[in-house]
């Protein structure tokens, strides 16, 4: 049994809008300890399963695909995005908490 981790995309920081964040992915997790390089010093792994990542449209494919596979596995829920409305000229307001810094 391989463990499996199920979870939404986040947009990241380099991108302005959310187009492929929504989607979902089921990332399997690496069972072999890291071993490092003598010479080099790089970091190796014997499992590649660790390297698998599978997109989804809906989190329901997801886990029916994990399911039908025998995998277990483990679903994260994102976090709602909170979002602070302000309008331009809350910055002038006379009753304003902080005061100004210039």
């Amino acid at each position: 049994m391989a463990d499996a981790r199920i979870f939404q995309v986040r947009k990241s920081a380099m991108q302005a809008g959310r187009a492929k964040a929504g989607r979902w992915v089921l990332q399997m997790a690496s069972s072999a300890a890291r071993s490092s390089d003598p010479l080099m010093g790089w970091t190796s792994v014997d499992d590649m399963s660790g390297q698998i990542r599978m997109h989804f449209d809906t989190r329901a494919h997801a886990v029916a695909f994990a399911k039908r596979e025998g995998l277990t596995f483990t679903v994260e829920t994102e976090r709602e995005r909170s979002r602070l409305v302000k309008s331009y000229s809350e910055n002038f307001a006379t009753d304003r908490k902080q005061p100004w810094t210039h």
